[in-house]
């Protein structure tokens, strides 16, 4: 599924900052489901549509699916319930998640999803995702760099039902396959999550005690695979992530992991936020359903200024 229209952070950064002109209407209730807050990057999503919603004038209802559908269908009852004028979404799959979305649309609930797209078009209002093939290809191009061009690697895949595992690790192998002396040697899912990557990592260096470098499919994933390099003594081994948590900015700092990839979070989780509030009070719906951010390279050079999924300056 193509996602066709194309926004850069500034772009985003404009348009936030025109929004102050808005007047803001209380009462109303908006919904943000996304996953456990647990994950930096699910709680800046949270924390920024939050904000920008009470900026607004809304009374929010925060809630977490922790990548369940079955909970997710139940939160997105809740919402119907409580009478939200709008949910902000990232789902817990892209299939999964189309009856729940689709159930709020029934109901007079529309719903503006983030991050994670569905399988479905006119279901939701608008779906801003990051532009994670794009990203994926500048993480896989610093990776192969810093490789030298060479040597055995591993992928950690994230969660096998979220979509932007895939296209993540579609675009570091459309980069990384067009080099032949770079060899992966291991490829598992570590679920986006640190604690499995820390154990998948432990047996993978066991079976492959030459492995030169770790490409990870999330930030999250990365720090547990650094993490168990290190208690092996492993501090040679070269991992890049993809999110741009301010974890792995401290890490890059001081020399942990060499890079990462940055999804502003908070300016996608605002922005979805905006669009509900003109969808609500105008009936206005955004020129297209399927909306990109393009991601930013993050290494030593840069890493002063990542704040919480945003580049400050």
């Amino acid at each position: 599924m193509k996602l066709t229209r194309r926004m850069t952070m500034a772009a985003f950064a404009a348009v936030l900052a025109a929004s102050s002109a808005i007047p803001a209407y209380a009462v109303d209730l908006i919904a943000i489901i996304t996953p456990s807050h647990d994950n930096p990057f699910f709680k800046a999503e949270a924390v920024g549509a939050e904000a920008k919603a009470k900026e607004l004038g809304y009374e929010t209802l925060v809630l977490v699916h922790d990548d369940d559908a079955n909970k997710q269908s139940q939160l997105i009852d809740t919402a119907i319930g409580r009478g939200a004028k709008a949910i902000i979404l990232d789902n817990a799959g892209s299939e999964a998640s189309i009856a729940a979305v689709q159930k709020a649309k029934d109901a007079g609930v529309p719903s503006f999803l983030i991050d994670r797209e569905i399988n479905a078009t006119g279901v939701a209002v608008s779906q801003i995702v990051s532009n994670n093939y794009q990203g994926a290809q500048l993480g896989a191009e610093e990776f192969v760099k810093l490789m030298g061009e060479s040597g055995n690697y591993v992928e950690l895949l994230g969660r096998e039902s979220d979509l932007n595992a895939g296209i993540r690790s579609k675009g570091y192998h459309d980069v990384i396959d067009e080099y032949p002396e770079m060899k992966m040697v291991a490829q598992q899912s570590a679920n986006w999550s640190q604690t499995e990557a820390y154990a998948k990592m432990e047996t993978i260096l066991q079976a492959n005690p030459d492995i030169k470098g770790v490409i990870s499919g999330n930030d999250t994933m990365a720090m547990g695979a650094i993490a168990a390099l290190q208690a092996a003594g492993r501090k040679d081994v070269i991992v890049v992530g993809f999110d741009g948590s301010n974890d792995v900015r401290d890490s890059i700092k001081s020399g942990g992991i060499k890079a990462t990839v940055l999804q502003p979070a908070y300016a996608q989780a605002q922005m979805a936020v905006q669009q509900a509030h003109e969808y609500i009070t105008t009936g206005k719906k955004p020129v297209e359903e399927k909306q990109l951010m393009d991601c930013v390279l993050i290494t030593s050079e840069n890493a002063d200024q990542l704040e919480t999924f945003a580049l400050t300056n």
